[in-house]
């Protein structure tokens, strides 16, 4: 026995000093590793010098997002460990670096190329952009491309010239939303599902208890859909010298158009091979052909040129020489609401936030907030949380609201006590309404030979299991707290928008409007953009010069590192995989991540219904 615990020490003492080995090596080497990557950083972030009539090449797959983007060491990070490049600018910075491109001598225009995912409220904030550039400006906008959606050719058709590759399509064909239901799939398995809500529109729960749409749903969406489709056809028919009727009945006739069919149709104005609009972005540079390698002929190294990303990196740098002490903080609040103490890239934490929000308040140089909403909600505690923060900071100075593709049913509550609130004509918003889906897997367990045994010392200790149906009694408990829950909500925004509970209630329901009918039901005030809503800060909180600073700032480098080498990490949310079939596998998962996303400790959620998508 005396060998065998000296043998089992001297091995517990042999384990400890080879685990204390690996953690130093791994140490000196994270210490090497990210000395190599600061120090490839700051070669990344060195800001570019802009060649005299220069192209600004706005890659249409470059992500706008709502939030602060990495940048330096966090980007040569990813790019590292993925072996992908990747870029990614705020809306706010996009937006400023097409503005200063108008009166920048050395832009000699913008060339658009690539495919976009954006959604549509912030393609209409581009667009507006790309507008007033060209009429600001009187310099050429062009676009090139092998194929586009709908999604794109709403931004590009702003282009003065429009070129369509010869073996090219167009799609002209309509928007539709498309929902999965699981009802079957649950009935077939043996997956008991029991709803709770308030309101009649509230749909996210008929994925799991139906198998069509109800008629509210249709109503509603259907809604959506032509308000969407009506935007659209106005917006491009403007610009292309065509009429909404023109493009419906394109629509309606097929709506994927060859190359030269788009052509007589109007929507495109040359059909191009690469090479010849090369050409004649070569003339806009002033550049000599013959200057250029052969081997650059297909790249854009063939003219002179500058990236959006790089751009916007170098109009941040000149706005930062040109320092004011008062600042408008744009915040922002992007994906799904969730409980938690941390800020999470692509989710709004409660006390992430919070904290974010109760900072500002107490900051003396930020003089107004705008806060950037663009989430379809989520729990319904995180979102009461989120919403008291606004309510706090409101008293104390100015809070504008700009909604961007989604601020709905959480996501509204949380912009509903702003002091103005901006959307989009296309944004979705409202859905003021509460639900809580109660599982359970008893007859899927019984199936299997798992059964269960419960002792308890109250009647309704077993509330929350997942081992049977709830009985009426159980429900109508849960019933009393979600209808609550909803009456909350109601008053929340009846007292923030000074409006009757029972003008609240009337477009309430779970109802989802967009943002050019929620005007009309009292749910916004303005229709404007990311900068109006800046505008509107500056102007209510009497500033005459100020700065812009935007929250929350991105994650460290070192809790980068930590997330790639040990958890989730951000480099699984970037979008690198392209091919079909990972595209639709990553939908899937999408799809079945909503479900991490339920952690309200009550099982109550104010969002949106995660399973429509609108193509």
């Amino acid at each position: 026995m005396r060998d065998f615990f000296k043998y089992a020490f001297a091995s517990a003492v042999g384990t400890l000093v080879g685990l204390f080995t690996l953690i130093a090596l791994l140490g000196m080497g994270a210490v090497g590793l990210i000395g190599v990557l600061v120090a490839s950083s700051s070669n990344e972030t060195e800001k570019p010098e802009i060649s005299e009539k220069s192209m600004l090449v706005f890659d249409l797959s470059t992500d706008i997002v709502d939030a602060v983007p990495y940048s330096g060491a966090g980007i040569v990070f990813e790019e590292t460990f993925s072996g992908q490049s990747y870029r990614a600018v705020s809306l706010y910075a996009a937006l400023k670096a097409i503005e200063a491109a108008a009166d920048d001598e050395n832009i000699a225009g913008i060339y658009l190329t690539g495919n976009t995912n954006e959604g549509f409220a912030t393609l209409h904030e581009v667009r507006a952009a790309l507008a007033q550039f060209k009429e600001a400006s009187g310099k050429p906008i062009l676009a090139y491309t092998t194929g586009w959606s709908e999604r794109d050719y709403y931004l590009a058709s702003v282009a003065d010239t429009l070129y369509l590759n010869p073996v090219g399509l167009l799609e002209m064909n309509g928007f539709r939303a498309e929902i999965q239901f699981l009802a079957g799939a649950f009935k077939k398995y043996g997956v008991g599902v029991q709803v709770l809500r308030a309101g009649r529109y509230k749909s996210a729960v008929e994925p799991f208890i139906r198998e069509t749409s109800s008629p509210e749903e249709k109503q509603q969406t259907e809604a959506i859909l032509g308000d969407l489709w009506q935007d659209f056809l106005t917006t491009v028919s403007g610009d292309r010298n065509l009429t909404a009727e023109q493009l419906q009945q394109l629509a309606n006739t097929g709506g994927l158009l060859v190359a030269e069919d788009a052509k007589a149709a109007g929507l495109v104005d040359k059909v191009s091979f690469f090479d010849e609009v090369l050409l004649e972005l070569q003339s806009l540079t002033d550049t000599d052909p013959e200057d250029i390698d052969s081997e650059d002929i297909a790249d854009q190294d063939a003219f002179p040129a500058t990236s959006l990303f790089a751009y916007s990196d170098i109009v941040e740098g000149r706005s930062n020489d040109l320092f004011e002490d008062d600042a408008i903080a744009v915040v922002y609040a992007a994906g799904e609401i969730i409980s938690g103490e941390e800020n999470t890239p692509g989710m709004i934490t409660s006390e992430g936030l919070a904290t974010t929000l109760r900072q500002l308040r107490r900051d003396d140089e930020t003089k107004a907030v705008v806060l950037r909403v663009n989430s379809p909600g989520g729990s319904a505690l995180a979102s009461e949380i989120i919403a008291r923060e606004v309510k706090l900071l409101v008293a104390e100075k100015p809070v504008i609201i700009s909604m961007g593709d989604y601020a709905a049913s959480g996501g509204y509550m949380i912009a509903a006590p702003g002091t103005q609130i901006f959307a989009s004509p296309n944004t979705i918003t409202g859905s003021i309404g509460v639900y809580g889906l109660v599982l359970n897997f008893k007859e899927i367990a019984n199936r299997n030979g798992v059964t269960w045994d419960v002792l308890k010392t109250a009647k309704f200790a077993d509330i929350d299991t997942i081992s049977r149906p709830q009985t009426d009694e159980e429900l109508k408990l849960q019933q009393a707290f979600v209808n609550d829950l909803y009456q909350r909500f109601v008053t929340l925004v009846s007292e923030s928008r000074e409006v009757t509970p029972a003008r609240v209630n009337q477009v309430a329901q779970g109802r989802v409007w967009s943002g050019i009918d929620a005007t009309q039901a009292d749910l916004v005030d303005e229709m404007g953009g990311l900068e109006d809503a800046i505008a509107a800060a500056a102007s209510t909180a009497e500033l005459e010069a100020w700065q812009v600073r935007e929250y929350p700032q991105p994650v460290s480098l070192e809790e980068q590192i930590i997330e790639s080498l040990f958890g989730v990490g951000i480099v699984s949310q970037l979008p690198w995989a392209k091919d079909p079939i990972s595209q639709e596998m990553l939908k899937l998962r999408e799809e079945l991540k909503i479900l991490q996303t339920l952690d309200d400790p009550n099982g109550m959620y104010m969002r949106l219904p995660f399973t429509t998508e609108i193509e």
